[in-house]
């Protein structure tokens, strides 16, 4: 499923189910708060709620007592911070996941997008910036990692002035994705590695990471370093955290705290029931 595809269906549950909690919420009463422990700092992907007002969904996740949210456009990153939230992770024209920085023709573009969003980035405390690998398109991953890495190249001494981290997304190409190049942690690595800063990192989505590899808890542990962001949601489906998933969440959120990650974590999963209850309750599973 796509995001696109999975921004229909999430709407769709959300017209069928939106009782319970879920009129709470647009009501302004959102069940009480769900993180205890905080270790791990939890956000949630706009996209996952967009039937959902922005507002009341910044509600809810103040209420559950979640710090941030995910995937906003810059004119929403106001929004956000008007409700007490970080944006962990924004959109600043960083291309898209079939067109990104593995082809030279994307470059300029890119490049000079995402410089041109990290000043308002840094004046609404939003610290990563969102860019893709793209799809293969029939490149090898030695000129796929050439041309992502000369991109990179151009942006990090922008990201490093402004303090703002250029996140590039690992996507698996089995279910979702095909043809996408950054399929691989080791791909993702190879890149980030070569490009050596520390204002370009991965966003390691755990859903797709599993899909592909597996082995999710010691590729976070040997790779923590090249890592400054997470993603969430249930195996198979991109459904609830919940007990007909395959991975063991909060083992993973353990693991992730251990490796002393300061950063964030978001729940990137499409709802099939209540949309809130299922959010309150993958806070409270990731809350170690």
């Amino acid at each position: 499923m796509t995001r696109r595809a999975a921004i229909r269906a999430a709407s769709a549950v959300a017209i069928a189910g939106i009782t319970g909690t879920a009129l709470a919420a647009e009501s302004g009463q959102t069940p009480g708060r769900a993180v205890a422990r905080g270790r791990l700092k939890q956000s949630a992907s706009r996209w996952c709620y967009q039937k959902m007002p922005l507002p009341d969904l910044c509600q809810s996740l103040a209420a559950f007592g979640v710090p941030a949210i995910d995937l906003l456009e810059p004119e929403d990153w106001q929004v956000a911070k008007d409700h007490g939230l970080t944006c962990a992770m924004g959109y600043g024209g960083g291309g898209t996941i079939p067109n990104g920085i593995n082809n030279p023709a994307n470059h300029d573009a890119i490049v000079a997008n995402l410089i041109a969003t990290m000043p308002k980035a840094v004046a609404l405390g939003v610290p990563n910036l969102i860019t893709f690998f793209g799809n293969r398109q029939g490149r090898s991953d030695r000129d796929g990692i050439a041309s992502c890495v000369a991109a990179l190249n151009r942006l990090k001494g922008a990201a490093e002035q402004h303090g703002i981290t250029v996140c590039i997304e690992l996507l698996n190409s089995k279910v979702d994705h095909k043809d996408y190049q950054g399929d691989r942690t080791a791909f993702g690595v190879g890149v980030v590695a070569a490009v050596n800063s520390p204002r370009v990192k991965l966003l390691y989505d755990i859903y797709h990471m599993q899909i592909m590899e597996g082995d999710v808890i010691r590729t976070i542990k040997q790779h923590h370093a090249h890592i400054a962001h997470y993603h969430t949601g249930g195996v198979p489906g991109r459904n609830e955290l919940d007990e007909s998933q395959e991975l063991q969440w909060a083992s993973i959120a353990r693991a992730i705290v251990e490796t002393g990650f300061t950063g964030y974590m978001a729940h990137e999963f499409v709802p099939k029931r209540d949309p809130m209850t299922s959010l309150r309750e993958a806070v409270v599973l990731c809350d170690v």
